[in-house]
């Protein structure tokens, strides 16, 4: 069981580590690590999570994490998770508030940092791609994408409105195949 847990605290200790710029840019790494490398979750768990985790109250990743550990090993594998996607941060947070006003003088650190902005918009485009190819499907699925992106460039609401909103169009377009579907079989 310890070992397993410590595998889990480890894992997630790498997307951790590994990946800047929040949530978003850490979904390349959760997928390697949850999904190829391990084969804790599905693909289309790892996304379900993540769109979850939108809704939920906190930072992505970390709510991502304790929901994977979760299905991994229970509550134990949530907190290792969650510890383990946390730990980086809160140890390079802590470093870096050491320094950050000596450092923060110099023009290779301000250079540094716009590079890693810069790279964190490429890895959130990488997985932007990768979530396009496994979620829009279909027409329906294009439609929610387009009605969804519409919405956040032109309108200030929280995603968790999106995600309802997109929730329950599928829900309501579910319920209207079936009925279509069983009409069709009554005739």
């Amino acid at each position: 069981m310890w070992k397993e847990l410590f595998s889990i605290f480890a894992a997630f200790f790498r997307v951790g580590i590994l990946t800047f710029g929040g949530g978003y840019s850490m979904l390349p790494m959760l997928r390697r690590e949850v999904v190829e490398k391990h084969k804790w979750a599905s693909e289309e768990e790892l996304l379900d999570w993540f769109a979850m985790s939108q809704c939920a109250p906190g930072a992505i990743a970390i709510s991502t994490a304790t929901f994977a550990g979760r299905k991994i090993r229970g509550f134990g594998g949530a907190v290792a998770a969650a510890l383990g996607v946390v730990m980086p941060s809160l140890l390079i947070i802590l470093i870096v508030a050491l320094f950050l006003q000596e450092l923060s003088r110099y023009a290779w650190v301000k250079a540094a940092f716009a590079g890693i902005r810069a790279g964190v918009c490429a890895l959130i485009l990488n997985a932007v791609v990768k979530l396009w190819k496994k979620a829009v499907k279909d027409r329906f699925a294009l439609l929610i994408f387009i009605l969804a992106l519409l919405g956040a460039v032109f309108l200030d609401v929280s995603p968790v409105l999106f995600v309802l909103l997109g929730a329950l169009a599928g829900f309501v377009w579910l319920t209207l195949r079936e009925k279509r579907v069983q009409k069709g079989k009554g005739e």
